[in-house]
């Protein structure tokens, strides 16, 4: 099933607009790329209604903030769901500010999400206002392990409900929901933390899988996850003893580049709950 999904976005080669923070947009870019899909990135109020338009997709990342983007945000998003087509949000960083955290609950109030993807602690803070956050990360005592699985997924499934979203909760285990099946996704490696955009990346590619697969954003957006982690595992394996975390990046988007449906229909781990 992963794997045929992987196959359309190859085929159809979706565009899927961006709207994301400065720090990794080029490496958002290529992760569209790589995937099959193509990419462009627009911010200005002035044009992002029409630039969505002309998408199969759209990803809002709020990674880097700023009020003259928040309009653009509602903006393309009140646009995309017009047209019918599929939006990811990255709420990177909620709870780390009130900005954030507000931008965050507005956009979720005035837009149809198809995919809402964060790590647990921004999950949490909308979900509940309990997450914690250290900067845009997740903090340590709202990691996912096997001991707090359960209600984790409990949380994740209730977000979705309440938000009419598949919830992607990303982290040492990866929970993707449609409030009724929860993907338990168990991809990826620990050295992935050290790279800054992982998130992002992962977002865009998400948008990238739901464009191309409208009638199974749950599939689709499971099978960006399981992707992106098959991705971090195989380039984990090319790093030599010279390598860090600036080759590993590039290692990721070259995984992805050459991934085949048949690499991620075999190494996709994950159980259904």
């Amino acid at each position: 099933m992963f794997g045929a999904i992987l196959e359309n976005v190859r085929i159809k080669r979706p565009l899927i607009h961006n709207i994301t923070n400065y720090v990794t947009v080029n490496d958002c870019a290529n992760m569209v790329l790589a995937c099959g899909a193509s990419p462009i990135m627009a911010d200005d109020a002035e044009e992002v209604a029409e630039i969505t338009a002309l998408c199969s997709g759209l990803n809002i990342n709020i990674g880097t903030l700023n009020s003259r983007t928040i309009s653009s945000m509602l903006f393309a998003g009140k646009r995309a769901n017009e047209l019918n087509h599929p939006v990811v949000l990255d709420p990177v960083g909620v709870g780390a500010s009130s900005l954030r955290t507000e931008t965050a609950r507005k956009l979720l109030d005035e837009v149809q999400f198809t995919v809402v993807r964060g790590n647990i602690s921004e999950i949490k803070t909308l979900a509940s206002g309990s997450g914690t956050t250290k900067g845009v990360d997740a903090a340590a005592a709202d990691k996912v392990t096997e001991g707090n699985l359960d209600p984790i997924i409990a949380l994740a499934k209730a977000f979705a409900v309440k938000t009419g979203a598949v919830v992607a909760i990303t982290g040492a285990i990866d929970i993707v929901t449609d409030g009724k099946t929860a993907y338990c996704i168990r991809n990826g490696h620990a050295m992935m933390s050290s790279i800054t955009g992982t998130g992002c990346q992962l977002s865009a590619l998400t948008a990238a899988f739901v464009a191309a697969n409208p009638a199974a954003p749950l599939e689709a957006a499971a099978a960006a996850v399981s992707a992106m982690g098959l991705a971090g595992e195989i380039a984990y394996q090319r790093l030599t003893p010279l390598d860090g975390n600036a080759s590993y990046r590039n290692y990721i988007i070259d995984a992805i580049y050459h991934l085949t449906p048949e690499q991620l229909e075999k190494g996709a781990k994950y159980e259904m709950r």
